[in-house]
């Protein structure tokens, strides 16, 4: 409940900003850039453009915020890092307001201009980054004062993992972390951490243990000969949506994998949960609804005709809808246009292959040119699925495949795509060798995720369909 007020007020806060900003600079631009071209008392008329600004323009700086991930975490910012990441959201939203507003003043000359983007830049961003250091110190202090703390638990049990706790307990600024326990990697090495926290499980349950206690940071302490279970620890933990700091030895130093936010800090490697910017997972979900909307606009001729072929092509239903697993591995329903004879999987699930004899006539045409797939621009205005992402599957296979590559639970953690990696690199899989190989793909993606992975995705699409390889 603290945590959502701090938010909030963080919030408020950036809203007062940029409302005292355009106040002052509406003023500014009344007394210094009308009052030389209208006149003496031209800055004593406060015409509409005012009351609409301080409407509009404090919501318009509150989107670019949480478009870049500004209101994520209060309580992890720090002031110095606040510096840049607010010149930076100042700058671009100054260049947006300018090419939205600004431009459009009646000015002697382009000196003008310069002084009207000076002065609105210094504004806004004095006022906000003012505010917000403010706001941190207070935080800081309840920080300090053990008024705020993060659930953390502590994997592997050794003399590394007591000299960190150690460290952290005797800091004169406390970082926050709360022990709730700690996990032993294997058993009967040693009791180092008993005395200082529980001891709450295996490895196996760390991430219902996650859940139960409410964690937010999981530290990791290796020893040199357990480096092998890297890795193992790692997915265990990353899917859960905590942070990830890990107790580096000097191997992982040298090789400067160690970076220091705090010069009195803990020295730790620290893994951040997200897979992309806060900035471009909300540009991406904005770009699905939109382009699917545009989509359905213009490919519905096309779609139109898709469906009464289907009806002519085979008796059934026109639309196919299957049970697939989704993001976080929930079941949602998929929709295809029928491109096989009914009740083709009587006999239970089955892949399709080439010269599958299920397939229709003009079923074979749609899959060659992927015009089976257009029903799931909804499921992507459904928000079941993204344009770009891992293809979902039938749990059936899922199965089959975990028991080959247990790694396919990763594939859980994005929403399933229209088009993927997979598919655009691989095409479809016939079986559960061919599905496990274009796994490699998929997984490629997710490390890799960014809107331009997306748009070279979506392009390679746009050329596989127009080259006619969708099969």
């Amino acid at each position: 409940m603290r945590r959502r007020v701090d938010t909030l007020l963080y919030m408020l806060f950036d809203w007062l900003a940029a409302l005292l900003a355009w106040f002052l600079f509406f003023y500014y631009r009344k007394r210094y850039i009308e009052h030389a071209f209208f006149g003496e008392d031209s800055y004593t008329d406060l015409d509409t453009n005012l009351i609409k600004g301080l409407i509009i323009l404090p919501l318009g700086w509150l989107a670019l915020y949480a478009l870049m991930g500004t209101y994520n975490d209060v309580y992890r910012k720090s002031r110095l890092n606040e510096l840049g990441r607010t010149f930076l959201a100042s700058l671009i939203g100054v260049v947006i307001l300018f090419f939205a507003v600004i431009i459009d003043d009646t000015i002697v000359s382009y000196q003008n201009y310069y002084g009207s983007l000076t002065t609105i830049f210094l504004l806004h961003f004095s006022f906000t980054f003012l505010f917000r250091v403010l706001q941190l110190t207070a935080i800081s202090k309840r920080l300090q004062a053990g008024k705020i703390t993060f659930n953390t638990l502590m994997i592997g049990d050794n003399q590394r993992a007591v000299e960190l706790l150690k460290e952290m307990k005797n800091r004169r600024k406390p970082l926050g972390n709360r022990f709730v326990g700690f996990v032993r990697l294997k058993p009967g090495n040693g009791k180092h951490l008993l005395k200082h926290m529980p001891e709450l499980g295996t490895l196996e349950q760390v991430p219902a243990l996650i859940r139960d206690h409410r964690v937010e940071e999981v530290i990791i302490a290796l020893e040199e000969d357990e480096h092998r279970k890297f890795n193992e620890v790692v997915n265990t933990v990353k899917d859960e949506g905590v942070i990830i700091k890990i107790i580096p030895d000097m191997y992982d130093i040298m090789l400067g994998h160690v970076k220091m936010e705090e010069i009195f800090g803990a020295i730790l490697i620290e893994i951040y949960p997200e897979i992309m910017p806060a900035w471009q997972q909300t540009i991406k979900r904005l770009l699905d609804k939109l382009l699917s909307v545009a989509a359905l606009v213009v490919l519905a001729p096309v779609m139109l005709y898709c469906a009464i072929r289907v009806k002519m092509s085979s008796p059934g239903p026109i639309i196919y809808s299957q049970e697939r697993i989704g993001y976080k591995g929930k079941p949602f329903t998929i929709y295809k246009f029928r491109s096989m004879v009914l009740d083709a999987e009587a006999a239970g699930p089955a892949l399709s292959s080439d010269h599958d004899p299920r397939i229709t006539r003009w079923g074979a045409i749609m899959r060659k040119w992927r015009l089976d797939e257009f029903p799931q621009f909804f499921n992507v205005l459904l928000g079941d699925m993204s344009l770009v992402g891992p293809r979902p599957e039938r749990k059936f296979f899922i199965d089959q495949i975990m028991q080959v590559a247990p790694h396919y639970k990763h594939l859980l953690k994005v929403k399933p795509g229209l088009t993927s990696w997979g598919q655009v690199k691989y095409g479809y899989a016939e079986n559960i060798e061919q599905m496990v190989e274009r796994l490699r793909f998929d997984i490629l993606y997710i490390e890799n995720m960014s809107l331009l992975v997306d748009f070279k995705i979506m392009i390679y699409t746009v050329l596989t369909l127009l080259e006619g390889r969708g099969k």
